[in-house]
């Protein structure tokens, strides 16, 4: 018989005894004259440990190895155990002899039931296993009591499983638990419920299903919190409609299996469903759970709260809340803080103060991030006091002021321009030893920006690269545009490259302030030469980086080369927005070919592009410059059947067609129904009549007109007195 089988009767004896007495212990003797035997390893496995470094002492003889086994033994001590370092006995004695010497000691321990004392001894043997590089894979067949007896070693393997897997040595864990079904030995559903989890919380997918389904086929049998955590497995899947199926296999599997699910297990697959869009579904399973008195917690209201606020549908979130109290359910902080987010989303800040007065006479406490969406709501709506009110309300409460907060209300300083207060509130913040971030200084740069006060936004910049505060793509953009908008364009394309330099996040936009400038001074060719370094630098061009060029090379009446770069964005697969469409047609129509123009314009109404003014307007234009004005005419009646009404410079081009086609009479109809729209004309469309009237030699009419035009107190221009012949900036009294 081996000596942990003496071992394990004498332990069984002293506990029984212990638990009659529960005075003093009781030891086999039997069992400690064992100690002396040198039989004693015999059956021990032999170690199959790849050493990597030879030991730095002669292994130690059986006289100073087994008293500390003996002791062990004889006390059950975890203080006299625990001060044997397993790293520091290797030191001492060799390998070899010290993990028999272990093992011995492990199973002691696990033959008393003491877990805990087992899952310290193995953590520390795997620590420095791990530390000095020795094979951990022959732990198993280090610590196998006995081929003949595996039943003894089932609690050892069932700690190293948990010890492996808590240290994120997934593979190790795996090992040991093949192993030990191998050998016969099946590990407790809870160590194997640990394993599951860990490797859910590692996203080893593949492990996953491998080590469920075999629970599934040779045991142990799953239990439901089994099957709670593989339901979080399949729910964590964001957006996946395939795991949430998976998810609701596993619903019917507890259902067959005779489990009974539990609040949690139905909350992470409410959860699932919320993700995944599914809200009425979840929302549904909530009511069928209510009515059959089903467990129910705050959490599955509050993902179904939270899943209708992410769609914008707020009242529905709030009619959720409604059922969650006739439920019994207590709103928490939680289910509240939400809606308050949503409704400030939405504007809806008196609909948020009064949930804030609710809470109040619920007495529960507001948080920091419901005082956080309020304040926010607040500065959207331009109740900026009202968000310093409540921003310094948060004092009296027990909530604690964090950067968020703070930010918050910078940004809304910011927004209104009160830069004056952002510093100040900032300077507080750091006062109270919260670290800006990113976001605030971004507010503070756009702060200034919208100001036209580059050099101060510059300052931020600078003092955030000085403090150590990485800027993000927002900030750098600002920077970039309001170099070029303050006429620092060198020092704009000096920024951009040490932006790129440095490693900072751009982006088509940042690139964009750039092309937009060289374009409107006359270079777009310049222009041009930036698109191979954004792709030098991985930053892809976008829709806007082409357009603002087309319109480049279009004002420079370089029709050719816009056309290439429209060409080009088809061949790279880029989406083209109604503003690109537009210059297009532009191009065509000033090149008279109305026919392509025409061709762009059904494009954009093939793949459902809402057409605006502009768009219809440019196609007017260039029918009435290229007088077919049947077809402007057209365009003119669908423009406002679609709904897109008419402007002033639509009916200017409409009338100046019909002028230049000598239909004065359809000219002078228009311009009436123009004043019946009440689009109001503007010194150009009062010209062009005038102009007519005077060519044709209709002087009175032409005269006529001018005064009308004066007494609705449009000032005429320079080139309205050319037309009547009159001295450029005098105006005729009527």
């Amino acid at each position: 018989m081996s000596l942990i089988c003496f071992l394990g009767c004498g332990l069984i004896r002293r506990q029984v005894h212990f638990q009659r007495q529960c005075l003093f212990r009781f030891y086999s003797s039997a069992s400690s004259a064992l100690m002396l035997e040198d039989h004693v390893f015999d059956e021990s496995p032999k170690s199959h440990f790849v050493i990597n470094r030879p030991a730095p002492h002669v292994p130690a003889t059986r006289s100073e190895l087994f008293p500390l086994v003996s002791r062990v033994f004889k006390s059950l001590s975890w203080s006299v155990a625990r001060k044997k370092k397993f790293g520091n006995w290797v030191e001492c004695h060799g390998f070899s002899h010290s993990i028999s010497c272990f093992r011995i000691i492990v199973h002691a321990f696990a033959l008393a039931g003491m877990r805990l004392e087992v899952w310290a001894l193995l953590r520390d043997i795997v620590g420095f296993c791990n530390e000095a590089k020795y094979d951990t894979f022959e732990l198993f067949s280090a610590f196998l009591d006995s081929p003949q007896h595996v039943e003894r070693s089932g609690v050892v393997f069932d700690v190293l499983i948990s010890v492996f897997a808590s240290n994120s040595m997934l593979e190790n864990a795996l090992d040991v638990f093949s192993n030990a079904k191998h050998v016969g030995l099946e590990p407790d559903i809870r160590t194997c419920n640990f394993l599951l989890k860990c490797l859910v919380e590692a996203n080893r997918v593949e492990f996953v299903r491998r080590v469920f389904e075999e629970l599934k086929d040779r045991g142990p049998s799953p239990n439901i919190y089994t099957y709670t955590i593989m339901m979080n497995f399949y729910c964590s899947d964001v957006g996946c409609d395939a795991g949430m199926r998976q998810a609701a296999v596993i619903l019917g599997k507890i259902y067959r299996s005779g489990e009974k699910p539990t609040v949690v297990t139905y909350s992470t697959y409410i959860h699932g469903l919320c993700k995944v869009g599914n809200v009425e579904a979840a929302l549904m399973l909530i009511r069928n759970l209510h009515y059959t008195n089903q467990p129910l917690n705050s959490h599955s209201f509050n993902d179904v709260i939270y899943g209708f606020c992410k769609r914008g549908e707020v009242f529905e979130a709030l009619q959720v809340l409604e059922e969650m109290k006739s439920s019994g359910i207590l709103p928490d902080v939680y289910s509240y803080s939400i809606l308050i987010n949503a409704f400030c989303g939405k504007g809806d800040v008196m609909k948020c103060l009064d949930l804030m007065e609710e809470m109040e006479h619920s007495q529960i406490k507001p948080s920091i991030v419901s005082y956080t969406s309020l304040i926010h709501g607040l500065c959207k709506k331009n109740m900026l006091q009202n968000a310093v009110d409540i921003f310094h309300s948060i004092g009296a409460s027990s909530c604690k002021y964090d950067s968020t907060v703070y930010e918050t209300l910078i940004d809304g300083f910011c927004m209104q321009g009160d830069m004056d207060s952002a510093i100040k509130l900032l300077e507080e913040m750091i006062c109270n030893e919260l670290v800006p971030t990113a976001f605030s200084c971004r507010s503070l740069i756009r702060g200034y920006y919208k100001l036209g006060l580059f050099d101060q936004a510059l300052e931020v910049f600078n003092a955030m690269l000085r403090d150590g505060i990485w800027p993000d793509t927002i900030a750098c953009n600002y920077i970039l545009d309001g170099s070029c908008r303050a006429g620092y364009f060198k020092e704009a394309l000096t920024l951009l490259e040490d932006f790129q330099e440095h490693g900072f996040n751009l982006n088509p936009h940042s690139y964009n302030a750039i092309i937009y400038k060289l374009c409107k001074e006359g270079y777009p060719e310049r222009a041009l030469e930036l698109l191979p370094r954004m792709l030098k630098r991985n930053v892809l061009p976008s829709v806007v980086n082409y357009s603002t060029l087309i319109s480049g090379f279009a004002k420079q009446s370089n029709f050719k080369r816009a056309v290439n770069l429209f060409t080009r964005m088809v061949k790279v697969g880029i989406t083209f927005n109604i503003a690109t469409y537009t210059i297009l047609m532009s191009i065509f129509s000033h090149s008279h070919k109305m026919h392509e123009a025409y061709g762009i314009f059904k494009e954009m109404k093939e793949r459902g592009l809402c057409l605006d003014q502009i768009s219809y307007t440019t196609l007017i234009v260039g029918f009435c410059n290229n007088r077919e004005m049947k077809k402007a005419w057209a365009l003119f009646e669908e423009m406002s059947r679609e709904g897109c009404s008419p402007n002033v410079i639509t009916y200017t081009c409409i009338i100046d067609g019909f002028c230049k086609s000598n239909r004065i009479d359809l000219a002078t109809w228009v311009f009436d129904k123009m004043n019946r729209d009440s689009v109001i004309p503007d010194v150009v469309t009062y010209t062009v009549l005038i102009d007519w009237y005077h060519k044709h030699g209709y002087f009175d009419q032409a005269h006529k007109l001018y005064d009308v035009m004066k007494d609705k107190g449009v000032l005429p221009d320079d080139i309205t007195h050319n037309v009547l012949g009159l001295k450029a900036g005098t105006v005729q009294e009527g």
